[in-house]
């Protein structure tokens, strides 16, 4: 409900290194018309992110890319059949002085080595972990030409080490049900495609 309010009482950097760490002391509204008492809270502000679907509609492929990512390791402790390296789409930070669409073609050429073909459509814009952290996502579709996408990209300077590859739409969409799209952005990006496929494909003269 868009009439209930908040207040900050107190916001302090408690940790500023690669990520900020913000501790808020804060109190709302309820639902039942009275006050919450002053809450503490830590949350993580990592920054804002930009993720793209690249499809190839003339040749019905989606671009994935799999690397290693850290916040998989304790997870095993609970989970260990889950992957430590993860197949995902392209995903990048946005810095200082670029806009979302900045973000997305720069990172589809850094992470999969490939260009974006004329405007990107919108998907979604979502919070990732709003209970502790204020990063959202943007997500768009961009169609791509994936006929000589392959290898291993990403910039050397931040470590990534990034394979690219190129799967038909119904072998990824065989991916997302089997569980091996164990990541929110491309689960979300892949069932927009499921339902927007024949769509894209249309408008492109296929």
């Amino acid at each position: 409900m868009t009439d209930k309010k908040f207040d900050v009482i107190e916001r302090r950097r408690g940790w500023d290194g690669y990520f900020k760490l913000d501790v808020y002391r804060v109190t709302h509204d309820t639902f039942d018309g009275g006050r919450s008492d002053i809450l503490q809270r830590e949350v993580l502000e990592r920054g804002h992110a930009v993720a793209v679907l690249p499809y190839d509609p003339v040749r019905d492929e989606v671009v994935l890319i799999e690397q290693f990512r850290p916040g998989t390791i304790s997870v095993q402790d609970h989970y260990p059949d889950m992957p430590v390296w993860l197949t995902e789409i392209v995903a990048g930070i946005i810095e200082d002085g670029e806009t979302d669409q900045d973000v997305a073609r720069r990172e589809t050429i850094e992470e999969a080595g490939c260009d974006i073909i004329g405007d990107l459509e919108l998907i979604s814009r979502y919070y990732v972990t709003p209970g502790c952290s204020s990063e959202t996502v943007t997500l768009y579709y961009g169609r791509v030409d994936s006929s000589n996408v392959g290898g291993l990209h990403g910039l050397e300077e931040e470590g990534e080490d990034i394979r690219v590859f190129a799967v038909s739409a119904e072998e990824c969409f065989a991916m997302l049900r089997n569980g091996q799209l164990c990541n929110a952005t491309a689960t979300i990006a892949i069932q927009w495609l499921m339902l927007n496929r024949d769509r894209i494909r249309k408008e492109t003269g296929v």
